[in-house]
């Protein structure tokens, strides 16, 4: 035992043995966590972490004891570790049976039997979970209500939400991704993952020297495509990049692809989702019989609403639901959705600053020291945003009480589960290990920052709760680091897995390019 953790001991316990089983546990527990210390100590010194800041924190939520602490004050970018703030405040705030509605209204029939309407509005309700099926089935029961001709436009109405799509500094050149979608009360979610305001792009070699073919999915008719990429013959190199360029609703694509390559799917961003929403409920109407002789234009529908028809509605799955692709796979585009649902609730003002303000002032209301957050969006994807180790072990804590916590704690990943709908980001890592399982928590990824926060469950049911947030390193992003943390606690409460020796303790197979949240990238 090192001799600071015998100076640690009380002088009786260093006693002659008396027979006392207390007294032997006590010595027993303090050279455990003189252990644990001294691993996470080393873990820490690992070269992927030079120059690197990183506030560690371990604590015991029962008794709040700090088994461990590193810089455990000190701000740091967070990642997705911020949406462990906004999913607990839009929890407390809306309420897990929260839902979000989606209307199709009309001010009046015209027409024999009332089978034309002047104008057809479609008006978002903040739902991040609005798919091109609902869609359709709202189209049908425009159909179905015995319109046939809408003489005017579609309005697409989002103004539930204010018209900033984008927060101040993220990054122009992520516009065209999935992680970095526009924001928008009306828009529509691809996939069971949910991305909101994307188009899956697919581009497929035909013969060589010719062009490729894309299909821009549910976006065709609605961006413009610039295909510059051409076929090359089978068993050639090539590669294609699909883009969008900032400030366009184009889909570039460049390169080559060999006539024996398989597909290149890609998820890109639409310009206007609440736009693209009504593009795609346009065409559902019309395959139901429901011609639209205007134009798609975003507005707003009636301020008077007396007179109004509610013609088709779609009602999303509670909140407490909804968590799950958000906080599983990370998702960015819901979690900025639910920071203006916060506005709307608690200022009637569907804005970052509304809802931001809100997010603060829930948390603070759960316990939390907010002192030194700060927050410039929900998701994390912000580079001005700031929190400490120690306000994330103490979100974990405080939340324990909450009505909602195990809606909130199921939702949240589990380390090696093979299930991406239970593992999340976490479904590839410490599998295997003994913290296989017993984990519960949410990583964050961005070049130069990464983060691991969460639970580890001993085998009494017992629940320590630690933070790793790492800023500033070089290169790939230390998960060994974080999960070989986790490991030790997991071993420090009593789990074991299969003899290894310590250097490969929370080795973890690589998924991504190690700069964004694997499930940004589609590799869990």
């Amino acid at each position: 035992m090192a001799a600071a953790a015998l100076a640690a001991i009380p002088l009786v316990a260093l006693a002659p043995f008396t027979g006392s089983s207390a007294l032997a546990d006590a010595v027993d527990e303090q050279e455990r966590l003189a252990d644990l210390r001294a691993d996470i100590d080393a873990l820490l010194e690992d070269p992927a972490l030079e120059g690197a800041v990183s506030g560690v924190v371990v604590v015991d939520p029962e008794t709040g004891e700090r088994l461990y602490a590193r810089d455990g004050g000190a701000p740091l970018l967070p990642a997705s570790n911020m949406k462990l703030f906004t999913t607990a405040a839009g929890l407390e705030v809306l309420g897990t049976d929260h839902t979000f509605t989606t209307d199709v209204m009309v001010e009046d029939r015209i027409g024999r039997g009332g089978s034309s309407v002047s104008d057809l509005f479609l008006v978002g309700g903040g739902d991040p979970s609005l798919t091109a099926d609902d869609l359709d089935a709202m189209a049908r029961e425009v159909a179905d209500s015995g319109v046939r001709t809408v003489r005017g436009d579609l309005v697409a109405d989002d103004t539930w939400f204010d018209d900033e799509r984008l927060v101040d500094d993220w990054w122009p050149s992520d516009e065209p991704y999935a992680y970095n979608a526009q924001i928008s009360a009306l828009t529509v979610a691809h996939g069971e993952r949910l991305d909101t305001g994307v188009t899956e792009v697919v581009v497929t070699p035909t013969v060589d020297g010719e062009a490729v073919d894309v299909d821009l999915g549910a976006a065709e008719g609605y961006m413009e495509l610039d295909n510059r990429a051409v076929t090359v013959a089978a068993g050639e190199s090539g590669s294609v990049v699909i883009d969008r360029p900032t400030g366009t609703n184009t889909i570039t694509v460049t390169g080559s692809l060999p006539e024996d390559a398989q597909p290149v799917v890609r998820l890109r961003t639409v310009d206007e989702p609440a736009a693209f929403a009504g593009h795609v409920f346009r065409e559902a109407l019309e395959r139901h019989g429901v011609r639209v002789r205007g134009d798609v234009t975003l507005g707003e529908s009636p301020k008077d609403l007396s007179d109004a028809e509610v013609l088709a509605d779609h009602e999303s799955d509670r909140l407490g639901e909804l968590l799950v692709p958000l906080l599983k796979f990370s998702n960015n585009g819901h979690t900025e959705m639910l920071v203006k649902s916060i506005g709307r609730e608690v200022a009637d003002e569907g804005s970052w600053p509304a809802g931001l303000a809100g997010v603060e002032e829930a948390v603070a209301g759960l316990g939390v020291d907010t002192g030194d957050l700060v927050l410039n969006d929900g998701s994390g994807l912000s580079r001005t945003d700031r929190v400490t180790a120690d306000a994330v072990t103490d979100l974990y804590t405080r939340v324990r009480d909450a009505s909602w916590f195990d809606t909130w704690r199921a939702a949240i990943p589990v380390a090696g589960d093979p299930d991406p709908w239970v593992g999340g980001t976490l479904t590839n890592r410490m599998r295997g290990t003994a913290a296989d399982g017993v984990v519960r928590a949410k990583t964050g990824t961005m070049s130069g920052v990464s983060a691991l926060s969460g639970y580890v469950t001993g085998p009494d049911g017992r629940d320590l709760v630690f933070s790793v947030i790492n800023n500033g390193h070089s290169g790939w992003a230390p998960y060994h680091v974080q999960d070989g943390i986790a490991i030790r606690i997991a071993e420090y409460l009593g789990h074991e897995a299969p003899v290894t020796t310590f250097s490969q303790r929370g080795a973890t197979p690589r998924q991504g390019s190690g700069e964004l949240e694997c499930s940004w990238e589609l590799t869990c």
